[in-house]
Parts: structure tokens; C-alpha cells; sequence
């Protein structure tokens, strides 16, 4: 733990790396979200597709009644992985717990 006081210097890069960390994981959940919706609209257009072709659609069912919720549920978990990290941070990066020792 780092005990010397915060200098201005300091300040301003720990905003640019938390700026960084948090431009990354607002990046990372909406590309998981686009990757889960786009998966999810493939496979129920395959759904159609295959009502339309009068294809036996149990293939087509079974993969999509398994899949479509663990990719929602994993987009989900993720979600609230990130905004749960974001809660309860001061904008120098420390938690409020937190007290510094002089």
C-alpha cells in the first residue's frame, strides 16, 4: 500500500488510467451485447427459416432454447460484473471504505 501523499501529477494520471479502464469495459459490454443480440436474431431468423422451408425445426429449437439464454445470461453476468465494479469508487479510484494514513 502506498502511503505517500497524492500529488497533483498523480491525480490526474490515475483519472486518465481509471478514464482508460472504464473506456475499455464500457467497450467490452457493448460488444458482448451486440455479439449476444446478433446471435440471438441469427438464430431465430434459422427458426423461421426453417418454418418457412418446412423443415423439421427440433435441431433448430433445441439449440436455440439452450443458447439464447446462457448468451443473454452470460452478457448479463458481465454487465453487472462491470457496473458492480464502477459502484462505491471515488473518481481518484479508491473505494469509500477506504482511508489513507498520514
Amino acid at each position: 500500500m502506498n502511503l505517500r501523499p497524492l500529488e497533483r501529477g498523480d491525480a490526474m494520471e490515475s483519472r486518465t488510467t481509471i478514464g482508460w479502464v472504464f473506456a475499455m469495459q464500457l467497450a467490452s459490454v457493448t460488444m458482448i451485447w451486440m455479439f449476444v443480440l446478433g446471435i440471438s436474431f441469427w438464430i431465430i431468423h434459422l427458426l423461421r427459416l426453417s418454418r418457412e422451408l418446412n423443415d423439421i425445426p427440433s435441431g433448430s429449437l433445441a439449440i436455440s432454447m439452450l443458447a439464447i439464454p446462457v448468451f443473454l445470461l452470460g452478457a448479463s453476468v458481465l454487465t453487472y460484473v462491470f457496473v458492480g465494479l464502477r459502484r462505491g469508487r471515488d473518481p481518484l479510484g479508491g473505494s469509500e471504505g477506504d482511508v489513507e494514513e498520514t
